[in-house]
C-alpha cells in the first residue's frame, strides 16, 4: 500500500472513530438525561404527552446507539449513508420544532454541518475503494 493510501486510510479511520464517539456519547447522554435535558427539550418544543416523549427519547437514543456501534464494528458506505440521512432528518425536525437551536453557543445544530461533511468524505472514500 502506498504511503498516500495509508495516510488516507488512517485519516478515514480517525474521522470514522470520531463519529463513533459522537453517536455513542449522544446515546449515553440521552439516556442519562432522560428525565432532565432530553425531556425539557421536548417540552420546549411543545410536546406534553409523556408517552410520546419517552418513545422519542428512547427511539433516538437507541438509533444513536445502533449507528454508533455499526460505524464502529461494520464501517461501510451503507452505514455512512444511514448516518447521514438520520442526522439530516433529525436536523430538519429539530429546525422545525426548535429553530433557536441554530443559535445555541455550543452548536447544537450547527455541528451537524461538519458531521455531514465527514460522512460525505467517508462515503466518497468507500466509492473510490470499491472502484479500485
Amino acid at each position: 500500500m502506498s504511503s498516500v493510501k495509508r495516510f488516507e486510510s488512517a485519516n478515514h479511520r480517525l474521522l470514522r472513530l470520531s463519529l463513533v464517539a459522537v453517536w455513542l456519547i449522544t446515546a449515553l447522554v440521552s439516556w442519562l438525561e432522560w428525565q432532565g435535558d432530553s425531556t425539557r427539550l421536548l417540552l420546549t418544543a411543545g410536546l406534553t404527552n409523556v408517552t410520546v416523549m419517552n418513545v422519542i427519547i428512547f427511539g433516538g437514543a437507541l438509533l444513536d446507539l445502533l449507528i454508533g456501534y455499526w460505524l464502529w464494528l461494520r464501517p461501510s458506505r451503507v452505514i455512512y449513508v444511514v448516518a447521514l440521512v438520520s442526522m439530516m432528518v433529525m436536523t430538519v425536525v429539530a429546525t422545525i420544532l426548535l429553530p433557536h437551536l441554530w443559535l445555541h453557543p455550543l452548536g447544537v445544530l450547527s455541528k451537524n454541518i461538519p458531521i455531514a461533511a465527514i460522512l460525505w468524505v467517508l462515503i466518497k472514500g468507500e466509492e473510490v475503494k470499491g472502484a479500485s
